[in-house]
């Protein structure tokens, strides 16, 4: 059902050799690393830490959850409108993220931002 967690830090070195050590105790590895990000898992990426260039705040991160194709991505966000969520980016392609990546974004009831996506 998860698809990815993403954090956001102030530090990404900082957090880097933590999240080196602990997920490598774990049996997990960091499989993703660029300037901006790092992300860990043993056969995908699926815990992302992102550099934001500002403290951790109310805003901290998101979630992704993984949904079965593009319709059950539309169905999730339309029931996360109509149950007390907010709009932060309507469901679509986004080929920034690789061609058969389709996902929508709200926040929900207390502002965590939730990405409902599909890469079907």
């Amino acid at each position: 059902m998860i698809d990815h967690i993403g954090f956001e830090v102030a530090d990404l070195g900082r957090s880097g050799r933590f999240y080196d050590a602990v997920f490598y105790a774990l049996g997990a590895r960091r499989m993703v690393e660029s300037e901006h990000a790092v992300a860990y898992g043993i056969n995908v990426p699926v815990v992302w830490f992102v550099v934001r260039g500002r403290t951790p705040g109310p805003d901290y991160g998101h979630l992704a959850l993984q949904a079965s194709g593009k319709a059950a991505v539309d169905a999730a966000h339309q029931a996360g409108l109509a149950n007390g969520g907010q709009d932060d980016g309507p469901p679509g392609q986004r080929p920034a993220y690789g061609r058969r990546y389709y996902a929508g974004y709200m926040l929900d009831p207390d502002g965590l931002r939730v990405e409902v996506v599909s890469r079907r």
